[in-house]
């Protein structure tokens, strides 16, 4: 990854041990500053003329440094593969996922109670899941057996059986591949990520929440639908949508062709903002 040429003007002097070597890595202090919070170690900074130098001990930090910049996921990124132990056993995800839609999502700690219900949700609308050709998956910081304990309270409470896995993510290797330790909220557990993941192990949603506030898995069951329905379809859905609802005709069809494309109708609002009925219904 390049960061940039070389500062015109002389560094000033740094202690021999962790003299960066000339012609080395530079960077925006805006990307320094957000950059610098992700491991302690990159917090030596030297700033001048508007740019600062990192003061690396060994290229196995700045390789470190740049696995982080190259490791916040993104829209339409692949995913990360890993292998961690689940309450359902040790898993290679990608294997696991198969050619499913995944909903991987993250819950800051076992025996707390937001977490609590929220797994029990989930537990609930398993069946709605599958009839979408998803599989979910929680994870938490915890280990195996703090989960197996914890499933035992969440059946008591939620009245359901916990029918779906737990990922076991002791050493946070997944935590910190997927983003979800957000060291300014909590350094030490997950926020309440969500990440949709389509059969080509490809993100399509990310959410996140904090802590304090449960989610509502019913969206999360709407952006599917939508997905699945606009993955198909040249149509966008609007606000508050809900399957069987009107969809938007995707502006780069002209309306001649929308009307020919979808036999139901096409009213046209305005140029731009054309309704139709959903296709698939």
């Amino acid at each position: 990854m390049d960061l940039g040429p070389e500062p015109q003007n002389p560094t000033p002097k740094i202690p021999s041990p962790i003299l960066p070597p000339r012609g080395t890595f530079v960077a925006n202090l805006e990307l320094l500053k957000e950059t610098s919070k992700l491991r302690p170690e990159y917090r030596g900074l030297w700033e001048y003329t508007g740019k600062a130098v990192f003061a690396v001990a060994s290229h196995s930090v700045l390789l470190r440094l740049q696995e982080d910049l190259d490791m916040a996921l993104q829209l339409g990124d692949q995913v990360p593969n890993f292998t961690q132990k689940t309450t359902a056993g040790e898993i290679d995800f990608y294997n696991w996922a198969g050619d499913s839609w995944v909903v991987l999502f993250s819950h800051p700690a076992d025996y707390t109670p937001v977490c609590t219900t929220e797994l029990g949700s989930v537990a609930k609308l398993k069946g709605e899941f599958e009839k979408r050709g998803a599989k979910v998956i929680a994870l938490s910081v915890d280990d195996v057996d703090s989960h197996n304990g914890w499933i035992g309270d969440i059946e008591e409470t939620q009245g359901t059986a916990v029918n779906y896995p737990i990922i076991a993510d002791a050493d946070k290797k997944v935590s910190d591949l997927y983003g979800m330790i957000h060291p300014n909220a909590n350094a030490k557990v997950t926020v309440r990520s969500v990440f949709i993941i389509d059969p080509n192990k490809k993100l399509r949603l990310t959410i996140t929440y904090p802590p304090s506030t449960g989610r509502n898995f019913s969206e999360i069951l709407r952006v599917l639908d939508s997905l699945q329905l606009t993955d198909n379809y040249s149509v966008a859905t609007p606000v508050d949508w809900k399957d069987g609802d009107d969809v938007v005709v995707a502006p780069t069809i002209p309306t001649e062709e929308a009307r020919q494309r979808f036999p139901k109708g096409v009213t046209e609002i305005k140029p731009y903002l054309r309704m139709t009925p959903q296709p698939n219904k």
